[in-house]
């Protein structure tokens, strides 16, 4: 089978999509990483309104519509695994992002871990909990491992779908909504309002899950002392945005997310001292072609890290690397998905379980035997 899948290039300061590969008919449905934590997995699904702005992509809309994932962890074992994407959201998405030759259906087939609307476990209080936004035009889903894997280690993760934003998302009602924001991204400007917009969606989330009137059954669960942002990509430029804007947030992470807006910095040139982790690719490094997120990282007065991985493209860091392996298909990357993975999924927990739980990591603050493709780039 010719396949041809998105990944992305840094060109000229901006990540855009290109298309590369072969890859042999998949024998076996697409599988994700098994979680590594002592917890089995439960996920369900938040619809969610803010009444008090209209949405930023069809001013019509006047309250801003989001789908949520919440991952957690449970003591149920059996039941219905989740849904990585249905088969119609699989369609619109092949086709919005143009991959030819690329089975229709193919991403309905991938085998999750999480339990369909699992109870609950956990002491009252007791969960951290991160918000997590996925890549310009990407679905939640394309990071379902990292958030599963981080669920299996006692948090809660709130993973968002910004709408209009990627090109299907499923309302409870049977609509699906496209990608309307997809004609407005012609300029730098353009991203500096999505990040904005993606930090209010992150911020809007937090209220829901925290306030005396919380959406989910599960939310007494949540330490509100103890809350992490993290994304990819556009993804991690907002979640560096919900840091600098949202006190609530104590700590939060980009992975291999250029901060390019077009405009003013993502971090505050007066300096942001809570703590925050850049993890990227070996070749988009400090004082590279990247020079927004070297700046914006300057700016980090607090306790930070630049962690680069070598062996890494842009899509390694999410589920598609190990779905193009798994296709035979090409990327451009050296280290294989699984692997991009394993090293993903630590990292990110070694941040929050430092910032967030108290526990020192040393694999933070140099070069790891277990993890010697990592590098401290800057600190």
């Amino acid at each position: 089978m010719r396949a041809l899948l998105a990944v992305c290039a840094l060109t000229a300061g901006l990540l855009v999509p290109v298309v590369t590969g072969t890859a042999a008919q998949a024998a076996e449905p697409l599988q994700l990483s098994a979680p590594t934590g002592r917890y089995a997995v439960g996920a369900t699904e938040l619809y969610l309104r803010d009444t008090a702005r209209p949405d930023p992509w069809v001013p019509e809309q006047t309250a801003r519509e989001l789908m949520v994932t919440l991952w957690y962890p449970t003591s149920t074992r059996q039941g219905t695994r989740t849904e990585y994407l249905s088969a119609e959201e699989s369609r619109l998405l092949i086709e919005g992002k143009h991959l030819e030759g690329v089975p229709l259906d193919i991403f309905s087939t991938v085998g999750t871990h999480a339990i369909v609307d699992a109870r609950p476990a956990g002491s009252p209080h007791s969960l951290p909990l991160v918000v997590l936004s996925p890549g310009w035009t990407q679905p939640i889903a394309t990071l379902t491992g990292l958030a599963e894997d981080l669920a299996s280690h006692g948090y809660v993760v709130a993973g968002i779908d910004h709408t209009y934003e990627t090109y299907a998302i499923t309302f409870p009602d049977g609509r699906i909504t496209g990608c309307a924001a997809c004609a407005l991204d012609d300029d730098r400007a353009f991203f500096g309002r999505l990040y904005r917009s993606r930090a209010a969606d992150m911020s809007f989330v937090l209220d829901e899950l925290t306030g005396r009137d919380p959406a989910w059954r599960g939310s007494r669960l949540i330490d509100t002392r103890r809350i992490g942002a993290a994304g990819h990509s556009a993804g991690g430029a907002s979640a560096l945005a919900a840091l600098a804007t949202d006190r609530r947030i104590d700590a939060g992470i980009d992975v291999d997310g250029t901060t390019n807006s077009g405009g003013e910095p993502v971090i505050p040139v007066t300096g942001l001292s809570r703590p925050a982790l850049v993890l990227t690719s070996d070749d988009h490094l400090p004082g590279g072609h990247d020079r927004w997120l070297t700046a914006d990282f300057a700016n980090l007065t607090g306790w930070k890290r630049w962690l680069a991985v070598a062996g890494t493209d842009h899509a390694s860091f999410t589920d598609l690397g190990i779905f193009a392996d798994q296709l035979g298909i090409d990327i451009g990357a050296t280290t294989p998905g699984a692997r991009a993975t394993g090293i993903t999924r630590r990292y990110v927990r070694a941040m929050f379980d430092e910032h967030l739980r108290h526990r020192p990591q040393p694999l933070l603050d140099g070069v790891s035997a277990r993890y010697p493709e990592v590098t401290v780039a800057a600190r």
